[in-house]
């Protein structure tokens, strides 16, 4: 029987980088994953750059059944100590857009720089390997209480004193995604908040998306929002259109938040009052709406949008200047508060992360360790769920800087 103080189970952000930190803390660490590949996610992310962080990180960038979760561990491992560690490695990186940090040659760099931290722990990593059961026992030595695991894998039967579930959702199964890791929390009687795809592309009716259809490809600066009153949320990012319906990242942004069964809404314009635009145009254009509004927004959308005005009660196809002051305001009002409600969502398959996962409050936010004692729960497999821009990458190092100090300080005294 081979012997480990800690088995990390998933060789991903988390699992890596929590095995290496475990391992130069003093503990023989060992790292199981069923895929051959190490940090797929890290590999695909950013393009091939991975954005491995953003600059501007609190609880508030994420979402929970318990939103102030995350805060402890966020607060013990910050952007800055991922930074300090990038720059030690020699890895040159650049901030892209509001905050959001990639490498500047690619993201092996960074899956290079946690497998050299893992050899400097002299973390063991068995891939490609599975596990076929997890077993514990409770035992008394001394007067004190001292939780083991056995694991059966394709390689042998492992006897640990903790496991570290680092398995990820259900996102992107092309790459490897499974359940796992709610499996092995049901198994120990520990709640699951229901998983979802989250940042993903929203769908629509076919029938009602087939003139907006035609748009797919184009891109633009949008606000878009969703939810009521305390509920609600919004974000000014960038919207694309596709032939299903939206993606971007507005919309990938707005979907972690969306409910089923309502909706969404969008203002095409957000810098621009079209109202008093369209009212000063009337008294100084000849132009025709079409050709006014592509002054605004792409004129592909302004086309498209025109030509709709049958469907929704108004004439758009005219001058401006011959335009009513009713259809003007309209046509302001539609482009500005868009409100539509989408069918779905483009799932796991487009998803790049998965929201719910393994339930906070059987965890605790200072090391990570479940109610189950021994049994540890590590980045995405959490109900915690970044925004997109770096949050999910800096949630997987937090947690995973907090759960191997709560092995360290659990495993030496044992």
């Amino acid at each position: 029987m081979h012997s480990f103080d800690v088995v990390i189970v998933g060789a991903g952000a988390a699992g890596l980088f929590c095995a290496g930190i475990a391992g130069q803390l003093g503990l023989k660490v060992l790292v199981l994953d069923h895929s051959e590949k190490v940090a797929e996610k890290i590999r695909i992310s950013g393009g091939g750059r991975s954005n491995f962080t953003n600059l501007d990180v609190s609880a508030a960038n994420f979402i929970s059944e318990n939103p102030r979760f995350a805060k402890s561990a966020l607060s013990r491992y910050t952007p800055a100590d991922f930074v300090a560690l990038v720059k030690k490695h020699g890895i040159a990186f650049h901030e892209k857009h509001k905050g959001q940090l990639f490498c500047d040659r690619s993201a092996e760099d960074l899956i290079a720089m946690l497998l050299a931290e893992c050899a400097a722990g002299g973390v063991e990593r068995w891939q490609p390997c599975a596990v076929k059961a997890i077993r514990f026992s409770d035992s008394s030595t001394h007067g004190m209480s001292a939780s083991s695991y056995e694991i059966d894998s394709d390689r042998g039967t492992i006897h640990c004193a903790a496991v570290v579930i680092a398995t990820g959702g259900l996102s992107i199964p092309k790459i490897g995604a499974t359940d796992f890791g709610y499996r092995v929390a049901k198994q120990f009687d520990l709640p699951v908040v229901t998983p979802r795809p989250a940042l993903v592309p929203l769908t629509f009716d076919e029938a009602a998306w087939a003139p907006f259809a035609e748009l797919s490809g184009l891109s633009l600066p949008v606000e878009i929002a969703t939810g009521a009153k305390k509920n609600s949320m919004s974000f000014r990012e960038d919207l694309l259109f596709t032939h299903r319906g939206l993606s971007g990242p507005g919309v990938l942004q707005i979907s972690s938040y969306w409910a089923e069964g309502t909706p969404i809404r969008l203002n095409l314009a957000p810098t621009v009052n079209l109202a008093h635009h369209l009212m000063e145009a009337k008294g100084t254009s000849r132009k025709r709406i079409a050709n006014e509004l592509a002054g605004i927004v792409p004129s592909r959308l302004a086309d498209t949008w025109v030509s709709q005005g049958q469907a929704w009660g108004h004439d758009w196809q005219r001058p401006v200047n011959e335009a009513s002051d009713k259809a003007l305001n309209a046509l302001a009002e539609r482009l500005s508060r868009w409100e539509l409600t989408p069918t779905g969502t483009e799932g796991y398959r487009k998803a790049e992360v998965t929201a719910g996962g393994v339930d906070t409050k059987v965890l605790s936010s200072q090391t990570m360790e479940s109610k189950q004692p021994g049994l540890f729960f590590i980045g995405e497999v959490t109900d915690v769920t970044g925004w997109l821009g770096g949050y999910n990458f800096q949630w997987a190092w937090a947690s995973a800087f907090a759960c191997a100090h709560g092995l360290a300080g659990r495993l030496k005294t044992l």
